[in-house]
């Protein structure tokens, strides 16, 4: 079962916004994010798990993770696929740097097979029904 991290999207205003910077930091290939410790359950995570976005209180976007690596002054370099895919949104309180998620606690993508058909709601209303616990 793979295990995930969550991280705060800190700057982004929304998913399309968080897309817009992945994509700019793209051209080089993977994007490289860099924290200060390696996950001890990085095993569980390169290549099976994903990177799942904070925005405004909530989970809305994941990127999935291709590996880790080294970053310069001795920190750790977590190696993400320049994508945001968008997920059902998930009331989640702000944390610094990352925290694991389990895979069973994962929300589901928008779209995905058991999730509901949200793609054509605008984000700001998905947000408010999510905020309002009726997601």
């Amino acid at each position: 079962m793979a295990l995930h991290l969550t991280k705060v999207a800190f700057g982004a205003a929304s998913v399309e916004h968080l897309a817009e910077r992945l994509a700019a930091r793209a051209a080089a290939g993977p994007v490289a994010l860099t924290t200060r410790y390696l996950p001890k359950r990085h095993e569980e995570i390169a290549g099976q798990g994903s990177l799942y976005w904070i925005i405004k209180h909530q989970l809305v976007a994941r990127s999935p993770i291709l590996g880790f690596g080294e970053a310069e002054g001795g920190r750790t370099a977590i190696l993400i696929r320049p994508e945001a895919i968008r997920l059902q949104p998930v009331p989640r309180r702000a944390h610094q740097g990352w925290r694991y998620l389990e895979a069973k606690d994962a929300p589901l993508d928008l779209g995905a097979e058991g999730s509901a058909d949200m793609a054509a709601l605008p984000p700001e209303l998905i947000g408010e029904l999510a905020a309002l616990a009726l997601l």
